[in-house]
């Protein structure tokens, strides 16, 4: 098949390199605002680069990855879904929940699949973590706590475009929180922390933030999250069950420092970010992608997954401004 990349940033090189390696990718075109930059990611790849964005939609592609900045994934995923294409797009759909509603009625007008790039649900860490949860290992489900770290602050010009902490770090959780336990978050209540560089108070966010996530069947969660882990990347899950309880993400390259005496040495190789961490992840979703454009896969994430998910990360962001409780019922869906 024939495959459009549109964004050869960081993500998007990475993504390009993936399908241009994939067994049922035939040809791959990539295209970027940055026509030199989509040129440069081609060659060393052996793809084509397209002269712009716009021309992806006319060189007959059988799908789309969208893979381009934030702000314009809502735009693209419209018009893959009224070329008829199916569409893989690195979340978020858009940087607001109106703008969110609105793509998503585009692809439920045109009947089009669209893949949501959440990649934890494609780790073999949290894919066993919900196999024993949803077999009953663990027996009755109490309480989950959940760690996104990230170990350096983005660009602070990246702050104003990311959607803040919520939406752009702890959706991953709320998303996998959702996906594991089968359950949805009924009430949140949220604070958050701009205490660490100004660039965080300039651009109306936190640097560092915590939730309680009450589910639907009374189980308890928190997630909590910072981008000021100077230790390491640290993307962590206990589920706590009557019977037992599991740690997803606790291995020999977690950053963590044990205190007592017996305790295991600390990490040799910390993790330094979420491509490094996930890159077998990044690649099942891939693959789970290409399945799904060729009809031999059932969507494994689609919108309104990635909708539900958004949902709880705008619950918990007025949480926080208003400091108070917010029921989900108080966040419109579609």
């Amino acid at each position: 098949m024939r495959i459009g990349l549109i964004g050869t940033g960081r993500i998007g090189a990475f993504h390009a390199g993936v399908l241009s390696r994939h067994r049922d990718v035939g040809a791959l075109v990539v295209a970027d605002t940055d026509a030199q930059r989509a040129r440069e990611v081609a060659a060393r790849i052996d793809a084509t680069a397209a002269p712009s964005v716009d021309e992806v939609f006319k060189w007959g592609v059988d799908a789309v990855v969208i893979a381009s900045a934030t702000a314009a994934h809502a735009d693209l995923i419209g018009r893959a879904a009224r070329a008829g294409l199916p569409a893989f797009c690195e979340k978020p759909i858009a940087l607001d929940l109106p703008g969110t509603l609105e793509a998503l009625r585009e692809v439920d007008g045109a009947g089009t699949e669209l893949q949501l790039g959440f990649m934890r649900r494609f780790d073999a860490g949290y894919a066993k973590a919900r196999e024993l949860v949803r077999s009953g290992r663990l027996g009755r489900l109490h309480t989950v706590r959940a760690v996104t770290a990230d170990p350096a602050p983005p660009p602070a010009a990246y702050l104003p475009l990311s959607g803040g902490l919520y939406r752009d770090c702890l959706v991953h959780d709320f998303d996998i929180l959702r996906w594991i336990t089968g359950r949805e978050v009924v009430e949140v209540y949220a604070t958050g922390s701009d205490a660490g560089h100004a660039m965080f108070r300039e651009a109306g966010d936190v640097d560092t933030a915590a939730a309680v996530l009450t589910l639907d069947d009374g189980t308890l969660a928190s997630a909590t999250a910072t981008r000021c882990n100077g230790a390491g990347y640290d993307v962590r899950m206990e589920l706590c069950g009557e019977d037992d309880t599991v740690a997803v993400g606790l291995d020999d390259r977690t950053p963590i420092t044990s205190t007592e005496p017996q305790g295991p040495p600390p990490a040799d190789k910390p993790w330094p970010g979420f491509l490094e961490r996930f890159a077998p992840a990044y690649e099942a979703e891939l693959d789970a992608f290409v399945r799904v454009a060729t009809g031999e896969l059932d969507n494994p994430c689609d919108g309104r997954e990635a909708l539900e998910a958004l949902r709880v990360a705008e619950a918990c962001e007025l949480s926080r401004r208003e400091r108070r409780p917010v029921r989900l019922e108080e966040v419109p869906g579609l």
